[in-house]
């Protein structure tokens, strides 16, 4: 079988230029520092297991 070529993934915008990697000690290296991904990941992201915490809490009756 033919190799099949690897294209580029869409990106947001914000993410121009990020690459991941594993090196073969199993270290990941990225093009961003962890924090900046946070914080785009926060501010784009909705944390599934917030959202069902917000749905199954009770309300207090007063």
């Amino acid at each position: 079988m033919a190799k099949s070529k690897k294209s580029k993934a869409k990106v947001n915008p914000k993410l121009a230029g990020f690459e991941i990697q594993i090196d073969s000690l199993g270290e990941i290296k990225s093009s961003l520092e962890i924090d900046k991904i946070n914080k785009f990941l926060d501010k784009e992201v909705e944390d599934i297991k917030l959202i069902d915490q917000k749905k199954s809490k009770p309300k207090k009756e007063g």
